[in-house]
């Protein structure tokens, strides 16, 4: 199988301490770059990559069936 990678940015709370939350996905390609796609941007522009563990792996959430076009805002 071949990697998957998790997108990472860190969130500093009011209490000082951190959040890593969760951004996107990265995907490997043939010549060992990643492609990353990103479901929000964060404001820092901060990222990490991390590859995921048998535990990310079992609890993704199932595909979602795409028509091609993009998917309407939700306001």
């Amino acid at each position: 199988m071949k990697k998957m990678f998790k997108v990472l940015s860190p969130i500093t709370k009011k209490d000082g301490t951190t959040f890593w939350m969760r951004v996107g996905t990265g995907f490997p390609n043939k010549d060992d770059s990643v492609n990353v796609y990103l479901d929000v941007f964060p404001k820092d522009g901060k990222l990490q990559l991390r590859e995921m563990d048998e535990r990310d792996l079992r609890e993704r959430p199932a595909p979602r069936a795409s028509s091609g076009e993009p998917e309407p805002l939700p306001f």
